[in-house]
């Protein structure tokens, strides 16, 4: 069968459709009228004989085939555009927009007030950084990588690759304040006569359960207090204010620790720890942005 340009330059509109979310936003990307995309699309949908769309007029959305089409053939597309950048002789290579999801906590402690060191080493790259509850669907919502202080679901959709790309340890801290008025305890079993302040899983609804380990010594502890938040930010707030002990995680309280805001109550009890995940499509080789974007995220994640 001879080869149809007008094929490849259709799969390109749909996998801007798909990254930008719309075909207004696909449109002024690739320089082309919202009508424009949509005619596009619809002659991509008449050569390969299915509906890729549901189109609506507040938005678009993969159908099933859809998603499958868009799977398969956006591995590809990436492929084509790395090797031609590598064929052009360019080292960089490492260019195009990337947008990534993330959490509040690992947003504002983690991720953004390092990026500016990315960004100037990678000048022909943009960052969309959206800060999301919930993983949510990657593809359907034009997703090239999410990151999560979690594992991942049993149910992982399909297409998705999860790479654990750190761990840091849960540390169980009070404020000097607390401890002056409440005593502080010496195992964790004490915690079970202690005002603790829980945080919310925003995947099943419930309070994380609180346990201490010290190598292979496992202590569940039945964490017990009137206050339950489901935010990082509001979860140090109330401990720095004293209202209890709490269990972040360590990086997001480094410095109140070291300034004696906040004190580590077990010490001697850290291997308590939670996996930093990286969740992306599916790809044998994954486009340089990403790769670059991971390399990135793994050094500043070493640091935890």
């Amino acid at each position: 069968m001879s080869f149809d340009g007008r094929l490849l330059s259709g799969i390109g509109v749909l996998v801007a459709v798909v990254e930008a979310g719309s075909f207004l936003r696909a449109g002024e990307g690739l320089g082309l009228t919202a009508s424009g995309v949509s005619r596009a699309i619809a002659r991509l949908e008449q050569r390969v004989g299915v509906r890729l769309f549901h189109r609506t007029a507040r938005a678009v959305s993969l159908t099933d085939e859809g998603r499958r089409f868009y799977d398969e053939v956006a591995p590809l597309l990436a492929g084509i555009e790395d090797s031609a950048t590598r064929a052009a002789g360019s080292a960089a290579a490492v260019r195009g927009r990337l947008r990534v999801s993330v959490d509040a906590a690992v947003g504002s402690f983690l991720l953004l007030p390092r990026l500016g060191g990315f960004l100037a080493q990678y000048p022909e790259i943009e960052l969309d950084i959206e800060t999301r509850d919930r993983l949510g669907d990657l593809v359907a919502d034009g997703f090239d990588l999410a990151l999560r202080f979690d594992d991942p679901s049993p149910q992982l959709p399909a297409g998705l690759i999860a790479r654990r790309i750190a761990d840091t340890r849960v540390v169980t801290c009070a404020s000097p304040a607390y401890l002056a008025r409440r005593g502080r305890p010496r195992h964790p079993r004490d915690l079970a006569g202690h005002d603790c302040i829980l945080l919310r899983d925003t995947a099943g609804g419930q309070p994380f359960a609180w346990e201490c380990r010290r190598g292979a010594e496992v202590v569940p502890v039945a964490a017990r207090g009137r206050l339950l938040v489901n935010d990082t930010h509001s979860l140090l707030a109330a401990c720095l204010a004293g209202t209890g002990i709490a269990q972040p995680l360590a990086f997001y309280i480094r410095d109140h620790l070291a300034a004696g805001r906040l004190v580590d109550l077990f010490p001697d009890w850290p291997d308590e720890t939670f996996p930093l995940y990286a969740f992306h499509r599916g790809r044998s080789l994954p486009p340089a942005r990403l790769r670059a974007f991971l390399d990135f995220v793994g050094e500043i994640a070493a640091d935890m």
